[in-house]
């Protein structure tokens, strides 16, 4: 999708800034929950309610808000909240290790910031007409412990790998201001089917490349949601096209 004037404009004045203050404020330890059992959701999401299949994506429901007066077309930036992760619901959260969830939250982010700051400028601060995108990875699980000659030789190494062979996302953009829900996606598509992390280092190591593949693909799908959701119907484009008058009413009744 092409997109819009507002934001390519915006891009242009707000990017030096705006990546600036993203990278002036580190990330602390990753939040680290539990699925329920038994349950389809997280409980990540402000709401599911409005979630539905979505036709352009395999495994994901979605909802964007069709509210005229305030839909994500109405919006010009976003702050990206720190990735959130959920523990598959048999797995031993003690066995987690710390510097292997953060440094797995934060890569996501990152590659969530890479993806989306050329149709919103990220900002740190909410305010008017600025959304707050929400992320969580689901279904992390702790996998085999790392012996010694399988360690890396970059710092970070961790104790027990990081397995994310089984995740999905959750996300939602909402109001920065009030927190409602603008948009939400579901996405089960399990692009990291045999993706691991074996050390805090992950992202420059060649044998935890499925991990950083895994991450990459699904910020690109929520790119390309962001993209999608922008996107006018076909009845919306009818209805503007119907409206546009440029010779006067007097013309157009002629037609």
């Amino acid at each position: 999708m092409t997109i819009s004037i507002k934001h390519a404009c915006l891009c242009t004045t707000a990017l030096g800034f705006a990546m600036a203050a993203a990278c002036s404020r580190p990330q602390s330890t990753a939040e680290l929950k539990q699925m329920p059992a038994g349950k389809e959701y997280s409980g990540f999401l402000s709401s599911y309610a409005n979630l539905k299949p979505n036709p352009n994506f395999e495994n994901t429901v979605s909802y964007v808000k069709p509210d005229e007066a305030k839909n994500i077309h109405k919006y010009i930036a976003v702050i990206v909240d720190p990735v959130e992760l959920y523990m598959s619901t048999d797995a031993d959260v003690s066995k987690m290790p710390d510097r292997g969830r953060t440094a797995l939250a934060e890569y996501f982010q990152h590659a969530i910031k890479e993806a989306v700051w050329d149709a919103f400028p990220i900002m740190m601060e909410p305010g008017p007409l600025v959304l707050r995108l929400r992320t969580a990875l689901i279904g992390v699980d702790v996998g085999a412990e790392i012996t010694a000659g399988d360690k890396s030789k970059e710092d970070g190494a961790l104790e027990r790998m990081v397995n994310i062979g089984k995740v999905g996302v959750e996300m939602e953009l909402v109001d920065s201001e009030t927190g409602e829900q603008i948009a939400a996606a579901v996405d089960r598509q399990n692009l990291g089917q045999g993706a691991s992390v074996g050390s805090a280092s992950f992202s420059r190591e060649e044998k935890f490349q499925a991990a950083k593949e895994a991450l990459d693909g699904w910020a690109a799908r929520l790119r390309a949601f962001l993209n999608s959701a922008e996107e006018v119907s076909k009845e919306d484009a009818a209805r503007a096209d119907a409206s546009y008058h440029p010779y006067g009413e007097e013309a157009a009744a002629k037609k």
